[in-house]
Protein backbone atom coordinates (compact mmCIF):
# COMPACT_ATOMS: atom_id res chain seq x y z
CA UNK A 1 0.00 0.00 0.00
CA UNK A 2 1.89 2.99 -1.18
CA UNK A 3 -0.45 5.34 0.36
CA UNK A 4 2.34 7.70 1.11
CA UNK A 5 2.52 6.91 4.75
CA UNK A 6 3.73 10.36 5.75
CA UNK A 7 0.83 12.05 3.97
CA UNK A 8 -1.71 10.02 5.92
CA UNK A 9 0.31 10.10 9.12
CA UNK A 10 0.57 13.89 9.09
CA UNK A 11 -2.88 14.87 7.85
CA UNK A 12 -5.36 12.95 9.96
CA UNK A 13 -7.47 16.02 10.76
CA UNK A 14 -7.73 16.95 7.07
CA UNK A 15 -8.71 13.36 6.27
CA UNK A 16 -11.43 13.41 8.92
CA UNK A 17 -12.75 16.79 7.80
CA UNK A 18 -13.61 15.41 4.33
CA UNK A 19 -16.36 13.28 5.89
CA UNK A 20 -17.80 16.34 7.63
CA UNK A 21 -17.64 18.37 4.42
CA UNK A 22 -19.38 15.72 2.29
CA UNK A 23 -21.69 13.83 4.67
CA UNK A 24 -24.23 12.83 2.00
CA UNK A 25 -21.49 11.51 -0.28
CA UNK A 26 -20.05 9.50 2.60
CA UNK A 27 -23.41 8.06 3.65
CA UNK A 28 -24.26 7.19 0.04
CA UNK A 29 -21.05 5.16 -0.15
CA UNK A 30 -21.90 3.46 3.16
CA UNK A 31 -25.33 2.50 1.80
CA UNK A 32 -23.86 0.95 -1.34
CA UNK A 33 -21.33 -1.13 0.62
CA UNK A 34 -23.96 -2.11 3.18
CA UNK A 35 -26.24 -3.41 0.41
CA UNK A 36 -23.49 -5.83 -0.68
CA UNK A 37 -22.62 -6.86 2.89
CA UNK A 38 -26.28 -7.62 3.63
CA UNK A 39 -26.22 -10.33 0.95
CA UNK A 40 -23.76 -12.33 3.06
CA UNK A 41 -24.75 -14.79 5.81
CA UNK A 42 -25.11 -13.52 9.39
CA UNK A 43 -22.58 -13.98 12.19
CA UNK A 44 -19.51 -14.04 9.96
CA UNK A 45 -16.03 -12.65 10.47
CA UNK A 46 -14.50 -10.07 8.16
CA UNK A 47 -11.91 -7.32 7.94
CA UNK A 48 -11.41 -3.98 6.27
CA UNK A 49 -8.01 -3.53 4.65
CA UNK A 50 -6.58 0.00 4.74
CA UNK A 51 -9.28 1.12 7.15
CA UNK A 52 -7.91 4.60 7.83
CA UNK A 53 -9.60 6.12 10.87
CA UNK A 54 -12.43 3.57 10.84
CA UNK A 55 -14.95 5.75 9.05
CA UNK A 56 -16.28 2.76 7.11
CA UNK A 57 -15.63 -0.09 9.53
CA UNK A 58 -17.54 1.51 12.41
CA UNK A 59 -20.92 2.10 10.71
CA UNK A 60 -20.65 -1.20 8.83
CA UNK A 61 -20.07 -3.16 12.04
CA UNK A 62 -16.61 -4.41 11.04
CA UNK A 63 -14.59 -5.05 14.18
CA UNK A 64 -11.05 -5.57 12.85
CA UNK A 65 -8.65 -4.87 10.04
CA UNK A 66 -5.32 -3.42 9.01
CA UNK A 67 -3.91 0.08 8.59
CA UNK A 68 -0.30 1.11 7.86
CA UNK A 69 -0.56 4.60 9.42
CA UNK A 70 -0.20 4.64 13.21
CA UNK A 71 -1.96 8.00 13.52
CA UNK A 72 -4.94 6.75 11.51
CA UNK A 73 -5.01 3.49 13.46
CA UNK A 74 -5.19 5.37 16.77
CA UNK A 75 -8.39 7.09 15.64
CA UNK A 76 -9.83 3.77 14.47
CA UNK A 77 -9.06 2.13 17.82
CA UNK A 78 -11.02 4.90 19.55
CA UNK A 79 -13.94 3.85 17.37
CA UNK A 80 -13.70 0.36 18.83
CA UNK A 81 -11.88 -1.36 15.97
CA UNK A 82 -9.04 -3.82 16.50
CA UNK A 83 -6.25 -2.69 14.17
CA UNK A 84 -3.11 -4.51 13.08
CA UNK A 85 -0.30 -2.73 11.27
CA UNK A 86 0.19 -4.06 7.77
CA UNK A 87 -0.43 -3.52 4.08
CA UNK A 88 -2.92 -4.84 1.55
CA UNK A 89 -0.13 -6.54 -0.37
CA UNK A 90 1.03 -8.55 2.64
CA UNK A 91 -1.78 -9.26 5.07
CA UNK A 92 -0.71 -10.36 8.58
CA UNK A 93 -3.23 -13.22 8.72
CA UNK A 94 -3.22 -16.97 8.13
CA UNK A 95 -4.78 -18.64 5.09
CA UNK A 96 -8.54 -19.34 5.08
CA UNK A 97 -9.29 -17.06 8.05
CA UNK A 98 -12.13 -14.74 7.01
CA UNK A 99 -15.62 -14.83 5.53
CA UNK A 100 -15.18 -11.45 3.82
CA UNK A 101 -12.54 -8.83 3.07
CA UNK A 102 -13.46 -5.21 2.35
CA UNK A 103 -11.33 -2.73 0.36
CA UNK A 104 -12.37 0.93 0.06
CA UNK A 105 -8.97 2.54 -0.61
CA UNK A 106 -7.63 0.69 -3.65
CA UNK A 107 -6.55 3.90 -5.40
CA UNK A 108 -3.75 4.13 -2.80
CA UNK A 109 -2.53 0.51 -3.00
CA UNK A 110 0.90 -0.10 -4.49
CA UNK A 111 -0.34 -3.24 -6.28
CA UNK A 112 -4.04 -3.97 -6.60
CA UNK A 113 -3.18 -7.36 -8.11
CA UNK A 114 -1.17 -8.43 -5.06
CA UNK A 115 -3.87 -7.07 -2.76
CA UNK A 116 -6.56 -9.15 -4.48
CA UNK A 117 -4.31 -12.23 -4.31
CA UNK A 118 -3.80 -11.69 -0.58
CA UNK A 119 -7.54 -11.30 -0.05
CA UNK A 120 -8.06 -14.58 -1.89
CA UNK A 121 -5.48 -16.27 0.35
CA UNK A 122 -7.02 -15.19 3.68
CA UNK A 123 -10.62 -15.87 2.60
CA UNK A 124 -12.38 -19.14 3.26
CA UNK A 125 -13.77 -21.01 0.24
CA UNK A 126 -16.83 -19.09 -0.99
CA UNK A 127 -15.75 -16.13 1.14
CA UNK A 128 -16.44 -12.71 -0.37
CA UNK A 129 -14.20 -9.88 -1.45
CA UNK A 130 -16.00 -6.52 -1.53
CA UNK A 131 -14.32 -3.58 -3.25
CA UNK A 132 -15.67 -0.03 -3.17
CA UNK A 133 -13.89 2.28 -5.60
CA UNK A 134 -14.17 5.41 -7.72
CA UNK A 135 -14.70 4.41 -11.34
CA UNK A 136 -11.96 6.05 -13.46
CA UNK A 137 -14.45 6.61 -16.28
CA UNK A 138 -16.97 8.57 -14.19
CA UNK A 139 -17.36 12.14 -12.98
CA UNK A 140 -15.77 12.26 -9.53
CA UNK A 141 -12.58 10.35 -10.39
CA UNK A 142 -12.15 12.69 -13.36
CA UNK A 143 -12.57 15.67 -11.02
CA UNK A 144 -9.87 14.34 -8.70
CA UNK A 145 -7.52 13.59 -11.60
CA UNK A 146 -7.90 17.12 -12.96
CA UNK A 147 -7.04 18.62 -9.56
CA UNK A 148 -4.55 16.02 -8.36
CA UNK A 149 -1.74 18.59 -8.21
CA UNK A 150 -3.65 20.48 -5.51
CA UNK A 151 -4.82 17.46 -3.52
CA UNK A 152 -3.15 16.21 -0.36
CA UNK A 153 -4.48 12.67 -0.63
CA UNK A 154 -5.12 12.12 -4.35
CA UNK A 155 -1.85 13.46 -5.76
CA UNK A 156 -0.50 9.92 -6.22
CA UNK A 157 -3.81 8.05 -6.40
CA UNK A 158 -4.43 5.54 -9.19
CA UNK A 159 -8.03 5.15 -10.32
CA UNK A 160 -9.27 2.06 -12.15
CA UNK A 161 -12.03 1.50 -14.72
CA UNK A 162 -14.57 -1.17 -13.83
CA UNK A 163 -13.35 -3.48 -16.58
CA UNK A 164 -9.85 -3.62 -15.11
CA UNK A 165 -11.14 -4.61 -11.65
CA UNK A 166 -13.49 -7.18 -13.19
CA UNK A 167 -10.65 -8.74 -15.19
CA UNK A 168 -8.32 -8.94 -12.18
CA UNK A 169 -10.96 -10.54 -9.96
CA UNK A 170 -11.60 -13.22 -12.57
CA UNK A 171 -7.87 -13.84 -13.06
CA UNK A 172 -7.23 -14.09 -9.30
CA UNK A 173 -9.81 -16.82 -8.71
CA UNK A 174 -13.07 -15.04 -7.93
CA UNK A 175 -16.51 -15.80 -9.33
CA UNK A 176 -20.12 -14.53 -9.31
CA UNK A 177 -19.30 -10.83 -9.53
CA UNK A 178 -22.16 -8.51 -8.53
CA UNK A 179 -22.03 -4.71 -8.93
CA UNK A 180 -23.90 -1.74 -7.57
CA UNK A 181 -23.24 1.99 -7.86
CA UNK A 182 -23.92 5.38 -6.30
CA UNK A 183 -22.75 9.02 -6.44
CA UNK A 184 -24.67 10.27 -9.44
CA UNK A 185 -23.47 13.78 -10.29
CA UNK A 186 -20.62 16.04 -9.27
CA UNK A 187 -19.15 15.87 -5.78
CA UNK A 188 -20.36 19.31 -4.69
CA UNK A 189 -23.85 18.72 -6.07
CA UNK A 190 -24.67 15.63 -3.97
CA UNK A 191 -26.84 17.06 -1.19
CA UNK A 192 -28.88 14.02 -0.19
CA UNK A 193 -28.18 10.35 0.49
CA UNK A 194 -28.48 8.43 -2.78
CA UNK A 195 -29.77 4.89 -2.83
CA UNK A 196 -27.52 2.50 -4.75
CA UNK A 197 -28.52 1.16 -8.16
CA UNK A 198 -27.61 -2.20 -9.62
CA UNK A 199 -24.72 -2.39 -12.09
CA UNK A 200 -22.24 0.29 -13.10
CA UNK A 201 -21.68 2.93 -15.76
CA UNK A 202 -23.62 5.84 -14.23
CA UNK A 203 -22.42 6.34 -10.66
CA UNK A 204 -18.92 7.43 -9.67
CA UNK A 205 -18.66 5.01 -6.73
CA UNK A 206 -18.91 1.33 -7.63
CA UNK A 207 -19.03 -1.63 -5.25
CA UNK A 208 -18.30 -5.14 -6.48
CA UNK A 209 -18.82 -8.32 -4.48
CA UNK A 210 -17.20 -11.56 -5.68
CA UNK A 211 -16.81 -15.03 -4.17
CA UNK A 212 -13.64 -17.09 -3.82
CA UNK A 213 -13.74 -20.17 -6.06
Amino acid sequence: MVRSKKIFENNVDEYESWYDKYPKVYMSEIQAIKEQLQKLPENIRGIEVGLGTGRFSEPLGIKEGIEPSSAMAQKAKKRGIEVLKGTAERLPYADLTFDFVLFVTICHFSSIGKAISEAHRVLKTNGAIIIGFLDKDQEIAKQYEEKRGHSTFYRNAHFYPVGRIEKMLNEKGFKELAFNQTLFGKLNEINEIQLPKKGFGEGSFVVVKALKK
